[in-house]
């Protein structure tokens, strides 16, 4: 980890050592079209991935939380002791953004939580931060700020990478009005040195442009960003802005970035033909293996070769695909129900 002058503590890279990684499972058919069970079948599949050993690795001890009797019941039948299972009231699933960003091992920075601007508000989202921190007998600093975990990425040196679209959104923090602001607030919390600021995220994109489902760290001043798959791609343009910034960009100690492309799901249509806002960007780096989301697309060798792509770059992890059509109805993947906690 790093220290900058402030003091601020840097959360370590995705790809650093987990003591656990933290999720929850899909409960209540009010928020689970048409039922929970659909995304409970995706729950189980990544918690089965990221537990098992690979390539002389070990796997991830995943906590799962639980928010009532008949979670617990169902959670203990698909996974039993492949997770811990935590009995713990929570909103919805969205850990990256409603849960603590750990700093290190026993140390969390906690967020105000507000919906995703007002958006979604869900009945102990805003309390689940402190109590997953509590649970882990980590301390929890306070912020008094909104601040999603999906929103930034960093490389684990005081690099983070965002969007004006969802960070500078007047539904969040209606004081910040420059980038300073923001980047003020950032280098408080999380020991932010340099902000690379990319301008939007996907089409229909509940969160407002989250930067986990765009471009993300996959090692030192090495950034993998998605390149459009198919003529009718509805992110074409902005799959390409953001190549275009990041081609051009350093870290915070002026090492010019290496920018992999992988291929886009492309054009993907929920049940009722709204394009939604798939990526094979919200992957997880667990300890052995790195979880993938794909969606059944059209262009089956997309996903293929954005698997195959991820898989060079991660030797010594086990890349794999699973998954999570039912889990975006929600308006997220793998990288959204989870957070690590480090070592």
């Amino acid at each position: 980890m790093s220290v900058i002058d402030n003091k601020a503590v840097v959360p370590p890279a995705e790809w650093e050592e987990h003591a656990a990684v933290w999720t929850a499972w899909p409960t209540g058919d009010d928020l689970w079209a048409p039922e929970a069970k659909f995304a409970r079948l995706e729950v189980e599949g990544l918690i089965r991935s990221l537990s098992e050993d690979c390539n002389d690795r070990k796997g991830d001890k995943v906590k799962l939380l639980v928010k009532n009797e008949e979670a617990r019941e169902s959670a203990q039948a698909a996974v039993g002791d492949l997770a811990e299972i935590i009995l713990q009231p929570y909103g919805d699933i969205w850990l990256r953004d409603t849960g603590p960003i750990f700093l290190t091992h026993d140390l969390a920075a906690s967020f105000r939580v507000n919906g995703w601007g007002g958006k979604y508000i869900y009945e102990h989202d805003d309390k689940v931060s402190r109590a997953v921190a509590w649970i882990a007998d980590a301390r929890s600093e306070q912020y008094e700020f909104v601040l999603e975990g999906g929103a930034i990425d960093g490389d684990g040196k005081g690099t983070f990478l965002t969007t004006r679209e969802c960070l500078l959104n007047a539904n969040r923090n209606p004081d910040w009005k420059t980038q300073a602001d923001a980047e003020e607030a950032l280098q408080s919390a999380l020991g932010a040195r340099k902000v690379i600021w990319l301008e939007g995220g996907l089409l229909n994109d509940h969160t407002d442009g989250h930067v986990d489902n765009v471009a993300r760290f996959v090692g030192p001043a090495h950034v993998v960003c998605m390149a459009p798959t198919g003529d009718d791609d509805p992110n074409a343009d902005v799959l390409n802005a953001i190549y275009d910034v990041l081609s051009h960009e350093t870290d915070a100690d002026g090492n010019k970035l290496k920018v992999t492309r992988i291929p886009s799901p492309g054009l993907y249509r929920d049940a009722e033909g709204a394009i939604s806002p798939a990526s094979h960007m919200n992957f997880l780096i667990g300890n052995a293996s790195v979880i993938m989301p794909i969606y059944g697309e059209k262009s089956e060798a997309a996903a293929e070769e954005a698997i195959s792509i991820l898989q060079d770059i991660f030797k010594d992890r086990q890349l794999i695909g699973l998954p999570s059509n039912y889990i975006l109805t929600g308006g997220g993947s793998f990288h959204c129900i989870t957070q690590q906690q480090p070592a």
